[in-house]
């Protein structure tokens, strides 16, 4: 009976860091949790710690992490590295960052904004992502939540 728990015991723990490693390539990812205060992340920095955080329970270290947030001095795109980008299964999604925000035709470009853009009457105003949306009712966890949202963002690793 003891040596079947022991077993038992080293075959559950092998499963829980099987489970919880990410392919070592893993180059960025969308946070899986808010950080428990809505949009009050802490700025830039806090965000990046945040990022930081949930690759290293992830097992992915030895990188830096930011978060893909712009401040009014510094680009989102300019603050992470330039690729390639590959997913925690080690898949490639993306090979540098400036083609895959910029490139036009056939091979797709990034679209940036809410993708729908009705507004809430038919005012520019209205149609406008940052001035007619759900959020404007807070940036609590509890008020991201209520529009379909809970305060995630993605992270990319800057080396």
């Amino acid at each position: 009976m003891r040596r079947l728990l022991l077993v038992t015991a080293a075959a559950s723990l092998a499963a829980i860091g099987v489970a919880s490693s990410q392919d070592a390539t893993m180059s960025f990812f969308v946070t899986s949790v808010g950080s428990g205060k809505g949009a009050d992340l802490g700025g830039i920095a806090g965000a990046d710690a945040h990022c930081a955080s949930l690759a290293e329970a992830a097992g992915v270290t030895g990188k830096t992490w930011h978060a893909y947030l712009s401040t009014s001095d510094t680009d989102a795109r300019d603050r992470i590295g330039t690729g390639p980008w590959f997913n925690a299964k080690g898949v490639k999604i993306a090979d540098q960052t400036c083609g895959d925000w910029t490139l036009s035709g056939a091979e797709g470009a990034a679209m940036t904004g809410h993708h729908d853009r009705t507004g809430l009457d038919d005012s520019a105003a209205a149609k406008s992502w940052n001035s007619s949306h759900a959020s404007r009712g807070g940036c609590s966890q509890e008020a991201l939540r209520s529009t379909g949202g809970d305060g995630l963002f993605y992270c990319f690793a800057v080396n």
